[in-house]
């Protein structure tokens, strides 16, 4: 993605500066892409305030009057969660078998449910909830990538799901796409097919290493604090009952996908293989500027200032 006029100003994580950069720079679209679905990386309370609360915020800056006119907000299918009484494919307008149990799955039902407010009271404003499978790509880390390159990777004994994944290629065009199109209404993004746990277990040239049936996030848990093994309790689930989620809503707006689920672990399992050759190297990301420096001299906002108000 070409990004020659992107500008960078830092927030902190519930976004409380975003009304102001909206108002100063005449934003008309905002990509919220930054959910916490990895309860790992963070703790109950930060995933509150950026998941809840920045979502708040982040649809107050929105809110009339606003030169906003297009929001994409980035999801999860763990909105459907996972249960043995599932269907084999979720549509999006297909409920949950069960409640929220998780903090993680709980955040994201409210911030799904500030989506669904907000689209109702901006009837002018183009609206996309994009719910994605699990992500697989070159330099994506969640609780299954690291499963998937442990020695042995973790499966629940006497369980096979089906799981179904999305490349970060994929991603980034739906994103794009929906923003592009102004797509409205709620989206599962995701590869074709559903893959047995066990064939991608395979696939990665690993072997299982099998977790109790019964008490499986009891006897995981101290492992956790060890850092043997790195599954919250929604992903032991996941391992357990599987999910698919049905993407003929997005193919029927007009979105290919360049990637089938299989595909997407056989180029995981590429550049798995290429890092484990090469390394991984992170460079450090430092801010420029600070906010008031960003809104001093920002050629947007120096526009937008500009600009005849009618």
């Amino acid at each position: 993605v070409k990004l020659e006029r992107t500008e960078y100003v830092r927030s902190n994580e519930n976004y409380s500066i975003l009304s102001r950069i909206v108002e100063e720079c005449g934003i008309d679209t905002i990509l919220h892409t930054f959910l916490v679905v990895d309860p790992t990386q963070s703790t109950s309370r930060q995933m509150h305030e950026i998941n809840v609360i920045g979502t708040m915020n982040l649809f107050a800056a929105a809110s009339a009057p606003s030169t906003v006119r297009t929001v994409v907000v980035k999801s999860s299918a763990m909105a459907y969660g996972t249960a043995p009484e599932d269907p084999t494919w979720f549509s999006e307008d297909t409920p949950r078998s069960r409640s929220p149990r998780s903090n993680v799955e709980r955040s994201i039902a409210q911030v799904e449910g500030y989506v669904r407010d907000f689209n109702l009271d901006n009837p002018d404003v183009a609206v996309s909830l994009l719910r994605f499978a699990n992500v697989l790509g070159s330099d994506i880390r969640t609780p299954l990538t690291r499963a998937l390159e442990m020695p042995l990777v973790p499966a629940v004994f006497g369980f096979d799901p089906r799981l179904q994944f999305a490349h970060e290629d994929d991603v980034v065009s739906s994103i794009l796409f929906a923003m592009n199109h102004r797509l409205a209404g709620t989206f599962n993004v995701a590869g074709d097919g559903l893959l047995p746990w066990s064939e991608v277990t395979s696939m990665v040239g690993k072997r299982p290493g099998y977790l109790p049936p019964v008490g499986a996030n009891v006897v995981t848990s101290p492992l956790r604090r060890l850092g043997l093994v790195d599954l919250p309790p929604a992903y032991i689930e996941l391992l357990r009952y599987g999910r698919g989620i049905d993407n003929s809503k997005l193919k029927a707006a007009g979105f290919s996908f360049d990637y089938t689920s299989a595909q997407a672990v056989d180029s995981f399992v590429r550049a798995s293989r290429l890092r484990r050759t090469m390394g991984r190297h992170r460079p450090k990301y430092t801010y420029e500027r600070d906010v008031e420096q960003f809104f001093r001299h920002s050629p947007a906002v120096i526009r937008n200032r500009q600009a005849p108000q009618e």
